[in-house]
């Protein structure tokens, strides 16, 4: 059966291309993916799948039951689009004014719907069950509404049946086509979105000492909190504070009555995620107060993402696919990005990857990132996506842990 899958895989190279450039031409944003949806169901026809469409999304929940009975397995793949343009020079880039695929979700989907067809194709010889979803909103959700996965998890998406391993992968420039790259434990960041609030006392410019400074206090602020990853936190656990974007002040002469501060806080490690909201919201509070000022921080975690965590013993159990199915195999150094792929690793064990999308003849750093309008993905890596997804489902049923 590997033989076939492989070959499955390679045939199905020419339809897995064309579906991708057609997301890709026409990508969309957010919950409501309704041309991508259409895309997805008219690929599934004919593959005797159990179908359930949310109601509150564009996401599907496609079943493949096999011939006889076992474990269940989930494979994930995200949907949505980036608001901005392309600028890539592609025959068939993007004809949505300000959207692009920037981040390959298009490839994503197309790789998920090859192994929906692969693991179709051999129903007969697959004991237990296999979950495919289709999700949209992972790139954020719109202000004020929950992402796809938790969307989908409200909607009881890994009830029926409960999985039992949850598999996905990304598209990565990092590494050169034929290149799969994983890792155990915490894989990506959490990721939580902070505001501060800085307030003070307006007076006149020329008169500082009449008020109290925001401006000044949010600046000792900003240098507080990057010190927190490299002085309070253990070395050893990687984590970052950033502040993106600060706001105060009407004009030259006026100091103001506030400022607010928008950042980042990122951990690769469930608990320091916690000990630094702790941090943050303390070494904020105490430089205002030093100043005179005062501030208010809120984090928001119920927005915010957990840390992807690759369970360690499901990693270990599915390094000998990798290895059997990938030219190249390379343990990854731990990203600072986050994924909404872990809210479903919080529940289930799920392993992570990522899939080398740079042809061979790029160096690494004239390969333009995930996010970049420059981003392009080498088509020749789809069938190595396809293998994968679809040996990662059928090993884990079929041989014992």
């Amino acid at each position: 059966m590997p033989i076939q899958l492989l070959h499955d895989a390679q045939a199905l190279q020419q339809r897995t291309v064309a579906l991708r450039r057609e997301i890709h031409r026409h990508p969309e944003l957010g919950l409501d993916l309704p041309r991508t949806r259409a895309a997805v169901l008219e690929s599934l026809q004919g593959l005797d799948l159990e179908l359930v469409l949310s109601d509150a999304t564009s996401g599907i929940v496609a079943t493949l039951h096999g011939a006889e009975p076992g474990p269940a397995v989930l494979l994930r793949g995200d949907m949505d689009a980036l608001p901005m343009p392309e600028d890539t020079g592609l025959p068939f880039a993007s004809e949505e004014a300000g959207c692009m695929h920037a981040c390959g979700h298009d490839a994503h989907t197309a790789m998920l719907l090859g192994a929906a067809h692969v693991l179709a194709a051999v129903r007969d010889q697959l004991p237990g069950t296999v979950v495919f979803v289709f999700q949209p909103a992972e790139e954020r959700p719109p202000p004020g509404e929950d992402g796809g996965a938790q969307l989908l998890l409200r909607e009881g998406g890994l009830d029926a049946p409960r999985p039992d391993a949850i598999f996905a992968l990304h598209v990565v420039p990092e590494y050169p086509v034929g290149t799969l790259a994983w890792r155990a434990g915490g894989a990506m960041a959490s990721s939580d979105r902070m505001r501060i609030v800085v307030h003070g006392r307006q007076t006149h410019a020329a008169k500082p000492w009449e008020g109290i400074d925001p401006i000044a206090a949010a600046s000792r602020i900003v240098l507080g909190l990057q010190a927190i990853p490299g002085r309070q936190t253990d070395a050893r656990k990687p984590a970052v504070v950033s502040i993106g974007a600060i706001h105060g002040g009407v004009r030259n002469n006026i100091i103001p009555d506030q400022v607010e501060l928008l950042g980042t806080i990122r951990s690769l490690d469930p608990e320091q995620r916690l000990e630094l909201h702790e941090r943050v919201r303390r070494t904020a509070t105490a430089l205002a107060e030093s100043s005179g000022a005062r501030a208010e921080v809120e984090i928001d975690v119920a927005r915010g993402y957990p840390v992807t965590w690759n369970d360690p013993e499901l990693a270990r159990r599915m390094l000998p696919t990798l290895e059997r199915v990938a030219p190249v195999v390379v343990e990854a150094p731990p990203r600072t990005g986050a994924e909404d792929f872990a809210f479903y690793a919080q529940q289930i064990p799920g392993l992570y990857l990522w899939l080398g999308v740079r042809s061979p003849d790029l160096d690494a750093a004239d390969a333009a990132p995930n996010h970049s309008p420059r981003f392009l993905v080498d088509e020749d890596a789809l069938p190595l996506g396809v293998r994968t997804l679809s040996h990662l489902a059928l090993d884990y049923l079929t041989t014992a842990p």
